[in-house]
């Protein structure tokens, strides 16, 4: 109840600062003092305070909102889903995204190790939806890791993508701005990546540093450490502009295939709205 307070008040602040779309950290409401404890509050698909708070919050806002991740049962009793839900300004869930790649690593010079997969089921289907700011291609934390799941959502029409996180310490201070300002680049997208950050009532610490990067690889907005919001304009218009000037998408000889391009005399050339990230 205290996140889910905490969101509430980052997500108003969103609205008053003119956003259009905001987005939570991966695991935005739960952080569990072990592992397993995401078993106990996961949530049937639909149902829940966590999810009933995700569609009244979007409504009471008329804002839309991208829930970071939420944890939903499965078919299996000791495993569930770690799924990224996007609710629209009426309140009505959009699109729910699972995450793919789960974090099963052990980091380097440290006695810290993650085995995600041993109580999440992992996502296999690619998600893109359409929103107020441009068609959104949907990711969770260790995906970003992953080029090929950008490339498929960006040769599905994606315009920006979406990558809420909980990044260790040790792997942030080493990859995140690379990895995030890398998949920016090579698929000419803008990218926005709400993160936890601190000391968790687990022990656990969680990287931060909140960024907004467009499609040239420019970090926009940022916030380093602590609860927060960051905003930035998605300008689709531009985008669109740099895409057709510099075809680097098209030019492409392997892997998915190449992504319909727009002209960007046929990109609408209207205001571009926000997109806001709550830290």
């Amino acid at each position: 109840k205290d996140n889910l307070a905490a969101a509430g008040k980052l997500l108003r602040e969103a609205k008053e600062l003119g956003a259009d779309i905001a987005c939570l950290p991966e695991n935005f409401s739960f952080i569990g003092l072990k592992d397993a404890d995401k078993l106990q509050v996961a949530e049937a698909d639909g149902e829940g305070p966590i999810q009933a708070f995700l569609r009244d919050t979007a409504r009471q806002l008329n804002l839309w909102i991208l829930g970071g991740t939420t944890v939903i049962t499965g078919d299996s009793a000791t495993r569930v889903a770690n799924a990224s839900l996007l609710i629209d300004s009426a309140g009505r869930r959009v699109a729910r995204y699972d995450k793919i790649h789960l974090f099963d690593v052990a980091i380097p010079g440290r006695d810290e190790q993650y085995l995600e997969s041993t109580h999440v089921t992992p996502g296999r289907k690619v998600v893109i939806a359409d929103t107020p700011v441009g068609r959104l291609g949907l990711s969770v934390c260790y995906d970003m890791r992953f080029p090929e799941l950008y490339r498929e959502l960006v040769s599905q029409g994606a315009e920006w993508l979406a990558m809420p996180a909980a990044f260790t310490v040790p792997t942030g201070r080493a990859h995140w701005e690379t990895l995030l300002r890398a998949r920016a680049i090579e698929n000419l997208c803008y990218v926005v990546a709400p993160a936890q950050s601190g000391i968790h009532s687990s022990g656990r610490e969680t990287y931060g540093d909140t960024l907004i990067v467009d499609y040239w690889g420019q970090v926009l907005a940022r916030r380093p450490t602590g609860s927060g919001v960051i905003t930035a304009d998605i300008d689709l218009v531009k985008q669109a502009e740099t895409r057709a000037r510099f075809p680097a998408l098209n030019n492409r000889q392997l892997g998915t295939r190449s992504p319909a391009m727009v002209p960007a005399a046929a990109v609408p050339s209207a205001a571009v709205p926000s997109a806001t990230v709550p830290a």
